[in-house]
């Protein structure tokens, strides 16, 4: 499974690149402004830092103007993958940007039906909020479970990228499920490495070395 950074702040995008397992980078508009930086300045910079898909959102409403956005966003790096929510619209937008060559996110996705017709529709990567379902009572992995099963009983090319990811369970699960990308917050990144046993064992290494000899 393929891990992405949910993030547009420099300093953690560089810092978990530097541990070499990230794999692309998601933004959106709510992370860009937390930047107080231009946003196609931010979009840039993160392309030069990674080698993978970096996503970038569009913010009009009708077809025309997301392509138009989409279009202006994907000269910006050939790496830019272009956001598109999940709307009437924004199934126009996704067919005519995929006819042109560019590689559209569909975000906001809440049920297995938007991500089919999402596929149908010629996205490259599809985004199921599963934190935001679990927070209005919803199972949100088990739509994951599902949107894999439509994906692979029709061969659709298009990968699956869960976000609003909140824990390290979810991480997991995504794994399990068969889920092509996680897009993680810096926060529980940090979470995946660390474990109570693996702390105490490096301490007890530390201090058992501190007791061995340094001459004869």
């Amino acid at each position: 499974m393929k891990i992405f950074i949910d993030t547009a702040n420099i300093g953690e995008i560089r810092e978990a690149c530097s541990w070499g397992i990230i794999d692309g980078v998601t933004t959106n508009p709510s992370l860009v402004a937390r930047e107080k930086r231009p946003y196609e300045e931010v979009v840039r910079e993160i392309c030069e830092l990674v080698s993978g898909p970096v996503s970038a959102e569009t913010v009009g409403m009708d077809a025309d103007t997301i392509v138009d956005e989409g279009l202006r966003l994907a000269a910006i790096h050939e790496q830019i993958a272009v956001k598109v929510p999940i709307m009437k619209e924004g199934l126009k937008a996704i067919r005519r940007l995929a006819a042109e060559g560019v590689k559209v996110n569909t975000t906001l996705v809440f049920s297995p039906m938007q991500a089919l017709l999402a596929a149908k529709a010629g996205t490259a990567f599809i985004s199921p909020f599963v934190g935001r379902l679990d927070d209005v009572s919803q199972f949100g992995m088990e739509g994951i479970e599902q949107i894999v099963t439509i994906l692979e009983n029709y061969d659709y090319p298009a990968e699956i990228i869960v976000a609003s990811v909140r824990s390290p369970i979810h991480v997991l699960q995504s794994a399990l499920m068969g889920a092509h990308i996680a897009t993680v917050p810096f926060s529980v990144l940090e979470k995946l490495y660390r474990h109570p046993l693996s702390d105490a064992g490096i301490e007890k290494f530390l201090a058992d070395h501190k007791k061995i000899p340094t001459s004869s």
